[in-house]
């Protein structure tokens, strides 16, 4: 059984993939942290703006079996005409807790391409084609390579230098905020500051949020 709070059809809005044309996949339920405010202070993940309690968003649901959710899935892509990949997002809370072998080679099957966005405490199954992993505060990582690493910036218990040294193909550091450039102490300001000053590192905007996309 798949608890899935959304899913949807949009655009990627940040990291290394920003743009592309996506369908996500919010599964429920996160391991840093309940998704209750009452929770927030004492738990692992502190800044997570997102609702991934219960089943009851944009086309969310409880799916019984890959092949049901995956046809629910490839029904948010549009027909492409053969022009593009197929791109599905799998995303959270965090997804890893019920991504598996069966559901991606579901959706494989279907001609997606699959990728996810973890915090990176779980091992995640074969078979994805683009991994990304958000470190968050203390959490140990049970990921060091991957498709992307993409750090929420700034964290006091997760500095870059932390994670400068892992198998990744792209690094992108994002800040915790959109407050505009020239304020006192905003975030972006402190993102761009590091970019320059650590060329590893791409910054990473939320696109979406800027251009008002869902």
């Amino acid at each position: 059984m798949y608890h899935v709070k959304e899913a949807f059809y949009s655009l990627q809005g940040e990291g290394a993939r920003a743009g592309r044309a996506s369908v996500f996949c919010r599964f429920s339920g996160c391991n840093l942290w309940s998704g209750r405010e009452a929770d927030r202070d004492t738990s692992i993940c502190r800044f997570c703006d997102t609702d991934f309690i219960g089943s009851d968003g944009q086309n969310g649901g409880r799916f019984a079996d890959a092949e049901a959710l995956a046809a629910h899935l490839c029904a948010l892509w549009p027909d492409s005409r053969g022009v593009a990949t197929p791109y599905v997002v799998f995303t959270g809370g965090e997804p890893l807790l019920q991504l598996d072998p069966p559901l991606i080679q579901a959706m494989q099957r279907l001609g997606f391409e699959v990728a996810v966005e973890t915090n990176g405490t779980l091992l995640p199954p074969p078979g994805i084609d683009w991994l990304c992993v958000s470190p968050k505060g203390r959490a140990e990582l049970a990921v060091d390579g991957g498709d992307e690493l993409k750090l929420v910036y700034p964290q006091a218990e997760a500095p870059p230098e932390r994670f400068q040294a892992l198998d990744f193909a792209h690094f992108c550091l994002q800040p915790m905020d959109l407050t505009p450039r020239g304020g006192t102490g905003t975030t972006l300001d402190a993102c761009v500051d590091y970019c320059l000053a650590h060329p590893q590192w791409h910054l990473s905007l939320q696109t979406h949020k800027i251009a008002g996309i869902d």
